[in-house]
C-alpha cells in the first residue's frame, strides 16, 4: 500500500549563519574573521598589552577580549592581572609571565601577535626601576621583538608633555622613547593621553580621599582632563585602522581645566571641603624628597615640577576628531566615580538626583 505524501507541512531548519570577514596586515598576513560580533566570537587577530594591569591597560586589554580578539596578558604580579581573565570569552584572555629585562620573555610575548600596545609607565621612580628603565630601555626591547618578529602594528602609549627640552625627567624619557620605537618601527603609532580619568584613577580618587593638596603652583596647572574608555576605545580603532600607522595622536578632552577648578568640582561631587596647600618649591621639593623613604607612593620630586608645566596641545597631532570621535567632558563622571566618596548623610544627593527631580517637572501628574 502506498503511503500519503504531505506536501503541505513545512519543517523549519534551524541553522547558525557566521558572518565571516577575511583582511590582510600590513605584515601581509591573511586574517579571517568569524562570528556576529562579541564576545564568543573571533576577531582572528591576536593582540598583546603590556601594562596591562594599570588603569588604561586594563581598558585596553578588556576592549580586545570583548570583541573575540586573542589576547596576550604579559604580567609580574600574580595576583594584579586576574581581574582581566573574565574580560573574554573562554581561550580569549591568556596570561603570559614577563619581565621587562628579560628579552626572550618579552619576544615570547609578541611572537605570534598581530597587534601590540605598550601601556607601561611609571609616575614616580623606584628601587628597581628608574624612569630610563621603563620608559626608554623597556619601549626598546618592546619595539625590537616588534620588529625581529614582524608585528603589523606597534601602539606606543606615551604622555601628553613629551619633550626632549622638558624640565621633568618624566616628559624627557617619554619623549626619547617615543625617537627610539620610531627608530626600531617607523610605521609605530605614538599616542599621547592626557591625564585620564576612571575607576581607581590616580586623579579624581587622588584628589577626593585626600584632606588636603598639596601644590607649588596654586593650582594653576591646566590639564585636559580624558575618561580612560574614550582612549581605549581610541586604541582599539587605531588598532584596527591601517591607515593610522605612523602617526602621532594626542588624546585629550575638548576643554582645558585647571586644577583648581577640577578639585571645586571634586568638592561638589563629594560634600567634601578639600583645601589646597601652596607651599615654595624648595620647602615642597625637601618634603617629596624625604617621603621617598616610605615603601608606598607618595609624590615625588619629579610631580613637583610637573605641577608647574601646563598641557600643551601639539597643533601637527591628530585628536579624538580623527577617529570621528568625541570624548565626554569631566562634569559628566564626577559624581558617577566619587558619589562613594560623599558621607552618608549627602548618598541621597548629587547631580543624578537633580536631574531625575527636574525630569519629573516635565510631566504633568494626574490623580483619579
Amino acid at each position: 500500500m502506498r503511503r500519503p505524501v504531505f506536501t503541505g507541512l513545512k519543517v523549519p531548519v534551524f541553522r547558525r549563519f557566521y558572518q565571516k570577514d577575511v583582511s590582510v596586515t600590513l605584515a601581509g598576513k591573511t586574517i579571517v574573521s568569524t562570528g556576529p560580533g562579541g564576545r564568543s566570537s573571533r576577531s582572528g587577530f591576536t593582540a598583546t598589552v603590556f601594562g596591562a594591569s594599570g588603569l588604561l591597560g586594563t581598558h585596553v586589554a578588556h576592549r580586545f577580549a570583548e570583541d573575540g580578539t586573542i589576547t596576550i596578558v604579559p604580567y609580574r604580579e600574580e595576583m594584579k592581572k586576574r581581574h582581566l581573565k573574565v574580560s573574554g570569552d573562554l581561550g580569549v584572555v591568556n596570561f603570559l609571565e614577563m619581565d621587562l629585562r628579560n628579552v626572550e620573555s618579552i619576544d615570547q610575548a609578541v611572537r605570534h601577535s598581530d597587534i601590540v600596545v605598550n601601556c607601561i609607565g611609571r609616575t614616580y621612580e623606584t628601587k628597581n626601576f628608574s624612569y630610563s628603565d621603563v620608559h626608554v630601555e623597556g619601549a626598546k626591547r618592546i619595539a625590537q621583538a616588534c620588529a625581529n618578529n614582524n608585528v603589523s602594528r606597534l601602539i606606543h602609549v606615551s604622555a601628553f608633555n613629551a619633550d626632549l627640552e622638558s624640565p621633568s625627567e618624566f616628559n624627557r624619557t617619554k619623549a626619547l622613547g617615543e625617537l627610539v620605537v620610531k627608530d626600531i618601527v617607523p610605521n609605530a603609532t605614538i599616542v599621547r593621553p592626557a591625564t585620564m580619568f576612571g575607576f581607581k584613577d590616580n586623579f579624581l580618587s587622588r584628589l577626593a580621599s585626600t584632606a588636603s593638596v598639596m601644590t607649588v603652583n596654586e593650582n594653576r596647572e591646566v590639564l585636559y582632563p580624558t575618561h580612560v574608555r574614550d582612549v581605549a576605545d581610541a586604541i582599539y580603532k587605531i588598532a584596527f585602522d591601517d591607515s593610522t600607522a605612523g602617526e602621532l595622536y594626542e588624546l585629550r578632552s575638548l576643554k582645558g581645566y585647571s586644577v583648581a577648578e577640577c578639585v571645586n568640582l571634586v568638592a561638589k561631587a563629594t560634600h567634601r571641603n578639600h583645601p589646597s596647600i601652596n607651599l615654595p618649591m624648595p620647602i615642597a621639593m625637601a618634603i617629596s624628597k624625604a617621603c621617598q623613604y616610605l615603601w608606598w607612593p607618595t609624590i615625588c620630586p619629579d610631580e613637583l615640577v610637573r605641577q608647574t608645566l601646563d598641557h600643551v596641545p601639539d597643533p601637527l597631532a591628530k585628536t579624538f576628531a580623527d577617529l570621528d570621535m568625541t570624548p565626554d567632558a569631566l562634569e559628566q563622571w564626577t559624581d558617577h566615580y566619587l558619589q562613594d566618596l560623599r558621607p552618608y548623610i549627602y548618598l541621597h544627593q548629587g547631580a543624578d538626583s537633580e536631574k531625575v527631580q527636574q525630569k519629573e517637572k516635565e510631566y504633568v501628574h494626574i490623580s483619579y
